[in-house]
């Protein structure tokens, strides 16, 4: 959606994108605004859980360098996602709506943005930063209008659709919008490990001696199956954990590791490695004092038994998983990272969502006039940087929906949740059942009233959901 009053008004006089951006340009362009704009890298795992981390309760698996992040940063205890599933919570993110406005909503793999859709990348590149995304996109295929090369990234390194990214020695990857082969992986060959070459690409970036500030997307497949590591990677946790192969056998194609529970644990210090090299990166090039390192997941754990969540307390004791809009579907593991900026050791109480991405690196880059005018987001800048949040910090509502008909919605201690279109709504006060184990909606019939309005009034129609058709003989183009 594009800046306007309302998506009611936008609908009857539509402008297009480029004139809207250029006009955004120009004001940015003649701003007096003097303050320095921070470089962002924004590092997301894929079905990564609540109690994964060890800033978050994990003792199975180890994580230092995300630990430190913690230790050195703010750490947050209610921030959520914008959906229980990859896509939409990603498209959340992106544009800055929630789940009952943004434009992509079903998870089928490759349903694009559109060209009137604005991203966080197009609003931050109004203010002269450098955008690029390294790793999985899952918001437009190539030959769509939702590719990142035409949705504000200057520079994509990775998978196009979100199925393609099930793979971690895939033959080939894209770079911007043509693909970048592993021939050493033909063939069912797996030699590369391709999610280092994505990290490589991505600290290419950061290290790229550029004047301008940055814009670093960093989205990780890790832990999301097929589940497997290097050997490296997997073996300091070879006969730690009693190793059970599930009977439930994964889809045909896929790998299926010998050690389960060695090689989910193995896969997630993979990735805290690579955080390691990002922050590492960005010191000895002395940008860490001017650089915003957020890390985050995209939704809840996988529920999966090959992924042992329930061995690792991967939810964190939170109800349910991926896919639920429980507390464990939905509440996802997020630490900032900004040395001089926020004070060490802190953790931040206030609940968030993925649409407040945007409007928060807008108002950090000085970038708000790029911001349509309807976003659902706020802007946590001020958390960040240490000025007034109050108006954050007020109780709002906070809404999830996915296109099976599933509902929920948070406002204040209340949380409401509607499992299908005929269910009745259940109420949880989160203030003293955290785990969603009492419904008290019998007992508080005139929140459950409020909260079903507001749950009403959050939907509107989506657009067309059209998985562009594959090459035959394949899930992707």
């Amino acid at each position: 959606m594009m800046d306007t009053t309302t998506r009611q008004d936008f609908a009857l006089m539509p402008i297009p994108r480029w004139i809207f951006l250029s006009l955004v340009l120009i004001f940015v362009a003649t701003s007096s605004q003097a303050a320095p704009r921070p470089n962002i890298v924004f590092i997301m795992a894929d079905d990564l859980g609540y109690g994964h981390l060890g800033s978050y309760g994990q003792t199975k698996i180890n994580t230092p360098h995300l630990d430190r992040m913690a230790e050195e940063g703010m750490r947050f205890t209610q921030s959520y996602s914008g959906a229980a599933l990859c896509a939409a919570a990603r498209s959340i993110l992106m544009t800055g709506y929630h789940g009952g406005h943004t434009p992509v909503r079903g998870n089928s793999g490759g349903i694009a943005l559109r060209d009137e859709d604005v991203t966080v990348a197009e609003v931050l590149k109004t203010a002269g930063y450098r955008t690029g995304l390294f790793g999985k996109w899952g918001l437009g295929d190539a030959d769509t209008t939702g590719v990142p090369n035409k949705q504000g990234f200057d520079e994509f390194f990775g998978y196009l659709h979100q199925r393609h990214a099930h793979s971690y020695h895939t033959d080939y990857l894209w770079h911007n919008e043509e693909r970048y082969p592993f021939p050493e992986n033909w063939n069912g060959a797996r030699k590369t490990y391709v999610h280092d070459t994505i990290m490589e690409k991505a600290l290419e970036f950061i290290e790229a001696d550029e004047a301008q500030p940055f814009y670093c997307f960093i989205s990780v497949a890790i832990p999301h199956h097929e589940w497997v590591a290097p050997e490296e990677s997997v073996a300091p946790y070879l006969g730690k954990f009693p190793e059970e192969r599930p009977e439930e056998t994964w889809r045909q194609g896929y790998y299926t590791p010998e050690a389960p529970k060695a090689t989910m644990a193995g896969m997630i210090s993979h990735m805290d490695q690579g955080v390691g090299q990002v922050l590492d990166a960005l010191k000895a090039k002395g940008l860490a004092e001017n650089t915003l390192v957020i890390f985050t997941s995209d939704n809840g754990a996988d529920r999966y038994p090959i992924a042992n969540a329930d061995f690792f307390n991967a939810n964190g004791g939170l109800r349910g998983y991926k896919y639920d809009q429980y507390e464990g579907g939905i509440r996802v593991p997020t630490i900032a990272h900004w040395p001089g900026m926020l004070k060490p050791g802190t953790e931040n109480h206030m609940p968030f969502h993925f649409m407040d991405y945007l409007p928060t690196f807008a108002a950090l880059a000085g970038a708000d006039a790029a911001v349509p005018t309807d976003v659902d987001g706020l802007s946590l800048a001020a958390t960040l940087t240490g000025k007034d949040d109050t108006e954050l910090k007020r109780d709002r509502f906070l809404y999830w929906e996915d296109q099976g008909g599933q509902r929920s919605g948070r406002l204040g201690r209340w949380k409401a949740v509607q499992r299908s279109p005929q269910s009745p709504l259940e109420l949880y006060d989160l203030q003293v059942d955290l785990a969603e184990t009492t419904n008290v909606a019998t007992s508080h019939p005139d929140i459950v009233a409020k909260l079903y309005a507001l749950l009403n009034a959050s939907h509107s129609e989506a657009p067309p959901q059209i998985e562009p058709g594959a090459p035959k003989g394949r899930h992707y183009r």
